[in-house]
């Protein structure tokens, strides 16, 4: 082993439990452990799995919805010098296959009612030691009996790790092929989690409470690293679903100050009833990320929600730390003071730069590709170099999402550069002609997508929630965008397709289309 350059991140928790034994670390439902139980449960937990054969540098796959288990494993992973590879649990088995060959799975870790997907990944030739939480067969391993029966480690036995060891494989949501299994590393998370702290949710104490609302595998789980790290209370919803009604009751009951969510979450806890009634005095860092947010959803929520929202732009590779709209930079009203429709300036130690396809930086206000370099970024793609490649250029990551910066240095994203489509010669950015859709009376939610056309090359197709028609529309957007960026159809739905983590990916917008016989 080199030089020490990394701790091991399992040790925030270690450290958390010493200073903090008897604060309360998580809630779920009726139950809650202190820290000092906490970090108890994990250390047994990583006794086991070294029992099972885990040691540096392997793989535990974890198929769960949110829960004690699904954190407790977490951690565990961490202090063992394993790779935690969590999965979205509304994943398929051979999804999850994928995932697990991928990441050459050693062991699975695997939550109740998931025996097709423990039976796929086995079929596949790994996992072939499984840990089921609730409801374990003959030859899988029930959780709470393999705690019990394991022996705590002696103080100190987390692994020594260097900078760039692995610690999570944070698959990408695959909105182009396969999933894509991102290294994320000891020392580049350390710097995350205090990243976070500074940027994210400043002055987070052992006083703080944090309520999940969204998966742990992705997003919110890198947000409760800093919350650990703090001493801060983690809240998980009670049910596998988002509640918004009990998310309210929670906020008021555990004097919540800060959570992770997408905007679609925002939206729903923005517009559900219970937001006018509940006490909201708690909260001050209410964080959106993962997908943009239109500005009138944005509005909306301000309006609801008050001086609370912080944004971020990020993506699993560079783990959100790209750049941060804090609470004061938001506005409701358009005021030419504050940076409107921005996703914020860079985060701290991180450097953001719209290159052309030729590598040049572009000048404020040009559009081009959001590009990024520091400490954040994520240390490849695993076993795949030809991702490498294409992701990494020109001295800096390439997000493949397009915009441009202010003079100041504020961030404007226009789209992925996949959105984008040709209409008769023309690019055209979906996301300001959506912005512009919502804008229209009746209007709740809307895509725009490029379809094949005979005369354009391409046209667009807008897919709308709503009550509005396709003619209202049409003369809403007339003075509002240029002609050659105007959907050439409008389309009313019930409801967006969206992903497991709450976005409208625009691929499965096309694919309804096409299942739908759509032509111009």
């Amino acid at each position: 082993m080199g030089p020490a350059t990394a701790m091991n991140l399992g040790r925030l928790l270690t450290q958390t439990a010493r200073r903090l034994p008897d604060h309360v670390a998580l809630v779920w439902g009726d139950r809650h452990w202190s820290f000092a139980d906490l970090d108890g449960r994990v250390d047994r937990l990583a006794a086991a799995l070294r029992g099972l054969g885990v040691g540096k540098g392997d793989t535990v796959l974890v198929h769960s919805r949110n829960s004690n288990a699904m954190f407790e494993s977490m951690w565990a992973c961490f202090k063992l010098g394993a790779i935690w590879v969590p999965t979205n649990f509304r994943l398929t088995p051979a999804e999850v296959v994928h995932l697990a060959v991928t990441a050459r799975a050693r062991v699975m870790l695997r939550d109740r009612g998931f025996e097709a997907h423990a039976d796929a990944v086995r079929a596949a030739g790994f996992g072939q030691d499984c840990i089921a939480v609730g409801d374990a067969r003959a030859d899988e391993h029930d959780y709470e009996s393999l705690l019990a029966g394991a022996l705590p480690p002696p103080p100190d036995h987390e692994a020594d790790v260097a900078y760039a060891d692995p610690l999570w494989f944070f698959f990408t949501s695959g909105t182009t092929g396969k999933p894509k299994a991102a290294v994320l590393t000891h020392g580049q998370m350390g710097f995350v989690v205090t990243n976070h702290l500074a940027d994210l949710f400043p002055g987070t104490t052992e006083r703080d409470a944090s309520l999940v609302l969204a998966p742990l595998s992705h997003g919110a789980g890198i947000h409760q690293l800093g919350q650990v790290a703090r001493g801060a209370r983690t809240v998980l919803l009670p049910g596998e679903r988002l509640d918004v009604e009990a998310a309210w009751r929670l906020i008021e009951e555990h004097r919540i100050s800060n959570m992770f969510t997408v905007p679609t979450i925002l939206k729903a806890l923005a517009e559900h009833p219970a937001a006018l009634t509940a006490d909201r005095s708690s909260l001050r860092h209410v964080i959106y990320a993962g997908a943009p947010m239109y500005r009138e959803d944005q509005k909306r929520a301000l309006a609801v929600m008050g001086d609370c929202l912080v944004q971020y732009f990020g993506l699993g590779e560079v783990t959100g730390n790209i750049t941060v709209l804090r609470p004061d930079q938001h506005s409701l009203d358009d005021d030419e003071r504050f940076p409107i429709g921005s996703c914020g300036a860079p985060r701290t130690a991180m450097d953001v730069a719209i290159l052309a396809e030729d590598g040049t930086r572009l000048p404020a206000g040009e559009t081009g590709e959001i590009c990024v370099r520091g400490p954040a970024v994520f240390a490849g793609y695993f076993e795949n170099p030809d991702a490498n490649r294409t992701a990494f250029r020109q001295g800096w990551f390439h997000t493949g999402d397009l915009g441009h910066l202010d003079k100041q240095g504020f961030l404007y994203v226009t789209g992925r550069a996949s959105d984008m489509y040709i209409s008769g010669g023309s690019n055209v950015y979906p996301r300001e002609v959506e912005e512009a859709i919502l804008t229209c009376p009746g209007v709740v939610e809307c895509a725009v997508v490029g379809m094949q056309h005979s005369k354009w090359g391409e046209a667009g197709v807008a897919c709308i929630v709503g009550t509005a028609d396709e003619a209202t529309v049409m003369a809403h957007l007339a003075e509002r965008v240029a002609r050659y960026k105007q959907p050439l159809r409008v389309v009313r739905w019930d409801a967006l397709p969206k992903s497991g983590y709450g976005k409208i990916p625009k691929r499965l917008v096309q694919q309804r289309l096409v299942d739908e016989a759509f032509v111009f």
